[in-house]
């Protein structure tokens, strides 16, 4: 019979079980792995709770514990495999327009954190080797699963830079340790931790969308709408001009079409300035004119053929942010920045 409960309190969640588990771990207070009653995730402002001297021999050790700086977690189960999922989370959603919003921390992005870390129990008595096995799978799985998110820089930055992981297991009951012959395969561990992590994301609302990108990419609204007055000579730079720039540049980018214009530019920025694309690094970047059909679409989308030729002088020119942002990006802004002021000169 299992006999695993866990006890939740304001500095720590504690997962016990009198039989004892097997356990492989990154654990800050562990020996890797070990033989243990009690796994204990404490937070850090009180650790003092949980401190203790580790014990020199890992097979008698009475638990191991990880420090870290929440202890929400959730709970699901797969068959013969639990898993605890844990999330610290600085991150907030917040709006910016009544179409567009923005990731933000009160820490900044230099301090924020966000760590989805995870226990997984598995009930049956397995070897050390198949443990081991198991620790390496999750690990690969949610590598790939972040991976395979693409997200912004700054997010990617500050993303599992604390994460902790234990997989846990039965101790054989008879003294001739007999394990349980296992199929990894068929544990449910890929989709488990695929789950967890989408779930994770969808609690804290953990969506992103254009303005994280620009964020990424150091572009501030500020700096798009100097450079687009920098080429203004027909009328005054005025508060009220420059305000109109704004409130065209947020309109422009609520534009579901010129949404998928820059973030194509980005995606492909970023492949091509790591060389992940043999033909162009074969021939190099000066015969590539994409970068400016992009820009061109942007700014038609926005203000329509007199935006088109007023594209040309702002690439030209490259007024402000537009001379230190990399080949493909600049022209998409040139784009956005033609389109805005062409739009506002128009209204």
């Amino acid at each position: 019979m299992n006999r695993v409960n866990i006890t939740e309190k304001d500095y720590g969640v504690f997962i016990n079980n009198p039989d004892h588990f097997l356990a492989v771990s990154d654990f800050s207070d562990s020996d890797g792995i070990n033989i243990v009653e009690n796994v204990n995730i404490i937070k850090s402002q009180n650790s003092s709770k949980s401190a203790s001297k580790p014990l020199l021999n890992q097979e008698t050790r009475k638990y191991i514990a990880h420090e870290t700086d929440s202890i929400n977690f959730f709970r699901k189960s797969y068959g013969d495999l639990i898993l605890y999922t844990f999330i610290s989370n600085d991150l907030i959603l917040q709006d910016f327009t009544e179409n567009l919003q923005v990731l933000n921390s009160t820490k900044g992005f230099e301090n924020a954190k966000l760590d989805i870390s995870h226990v997984v129990y598995i009930k049956k008595a397995l070897s050390k080797k198949d443990l081991i096995e198991i620790f390496k799978t999750v690990s690969k799985i949610k590598a790939k699963y972040l991976a395979n998110l693409n997200l912004p820089r700054h997010i990617t930055n500050i993303l599992d830079n604390n994460e902790f992981l234990a997989i846990l297991c039965d101790v054989p009951k008879d003294d001739e340790l007999k394990f349980d012959s296992i199929d990894i395969d068929e544990l449910n561990i890929e989709e488990s931790i695929i789950n967890s992590m989408d779930e994770s994301f969808k609690k804290f609302d953990l969506t992103f969308g254009i303005l994280d990108y620009l964020v990424s990419e150091g572009i501030l609204i500020g700096d798009l709408i100097d450079s687009g007055m920098e080429l203004v000579d027909d009328a005054d730079v005025t508060e009220e001009l420059k305000q109109k720039m704004e409130n065209q540049i947020l309109k422009a980018l609520s534009d579901i079409n010129v949404i998928m214009l820059l973030m194509a530019a980005f995606r492909t920025e970023q492949d091509v300035s790591a060389g992940r694309i043999r033909e162009i690094n074969a021939v190099g970047h000066n015969n590539i004119y994409s970068n400016e059909l992009l820009g061109l679409a942007i700014s038609n989308q926005i203000a329509g053929t007199k935006a088109v030729f007023n594209f040309n002088r702002y690439i030209t020119v490259k007024p402000g942010v537009l001379a230190y942002l990399p080949p493909m990006v600049d022209n998409v802004f040139a784009g956005l920045i033609a389109g805005c002021v062409s739009k506002i000169f128009d209204d």
